[in-house]
């Protein structure tokens, strides 16, 4: 099965651009940072109960590479092919390896100011309206797929998707306006959770309030977990600063 049939069956799009989360028109720097979101999704640590999540990740890291890939893009943007015989698509490639070369180290201060600077921003209205459409008003997929965001931040992500409603610019979906009272306290339930774990992992390891978030990171960095089972990778991820400058399937 070729690339862009891989990705129809995964996420749903024959289109590399939609499987990354930009336009057409999108720069690099964009598609670099679109890949940094969607690889956040369907990192395996992030969806463990998915079975297909390592195969999502090797599939977004060659759409990637593609768009990455000036040649190859100009050729998907004018015949919308590829090449599966570049070296760009070499099915040996290690896309674990690939991906963690993109990133460079980051600082718990890099993340706090990203958090700082996401939340309230145009970025982030933008994102969520994406994801609203994508998973066509599922609040459970939406608050697992949004990044910096919280049971807590529900309120306000619930708030910006009913404005976009109300202004026309997303559809009235009834997996959000008519969503269940059920449903809505077995998220509430799941969070609560998660949350009390948290507190638990966080006594255990005789961490503080101001030294957990740390102390939680280099311990996983320590850790013998292979590749991206770590915490830290979800983190450089989603917060990763853009890295130093260092051909045929049919489109469905």
């Amino acid at each position: 099965m070729g690339l862009l049939e891989q990705c129809e069956e995964l996420f749903k799009t024959s289109n590399l651009y939609e499987v990354l989360g930009v336009c057409k028109e999108a720069s690099d720097s964009e598609i670099r940072r679109g890949y940094y979101k969607v690889s956040l999704q369907v990192h395996p640590d992030r969806a463990p109960g998915d079975e297909l999540a390592t195969t999502k990740f090797q599939v977004l890291g060659k759409s990637y590479a593609v768009l990455a890939d000036k040649d190859q893009r100009a050729v998907y943007d004018e015949q919308g092919i590829v090449d599966e015989e570049s070296d760009t698509l070499d099915q040996d490639r290690n896309w674990e390896e690939h991906w963690r070369r993109l990133f460079p180290k980051i600082t718990l201060q890099d993340i706090l100011d990203f958090e700082k600077q996401y939340k309230g921003s145009d970025e982030e209205v933008e994102d969520l309206k994406r994801l609203y459409l994508q998973l066509e008003g599922d609040m459970d997929l939406i608050m697992e797929s949004a990044l910096c965001c919280t049971y807590e931040d529900e309120p306000r992500v619930k708030d910006i998707l009913q404005k976009a409603i109300d202004a026309e610019e997303v559809p009235a979906y009834k997996a959000f306006t008519h969503e269940s009272a059920k449903k809505k306290k077995n998220r509430k339930r799941k969070a609560e959770k998660e949350s009390k774990e948290a507190e638990e992992m966080q006594k255990e390891m005789g961490l503080d309030s101001e030294d957990s978030l740390v102390a939680m990171i280099k311990q996983r960095q320590k850790s013998k977990e292979k590749g991206f089972n770590s915490l830290i990778s979800d983190l450089e991820a989603k917060y990763c600063k853009k890295p130093a400058a260092g051909k045929k399937d049919k489109k469905k």
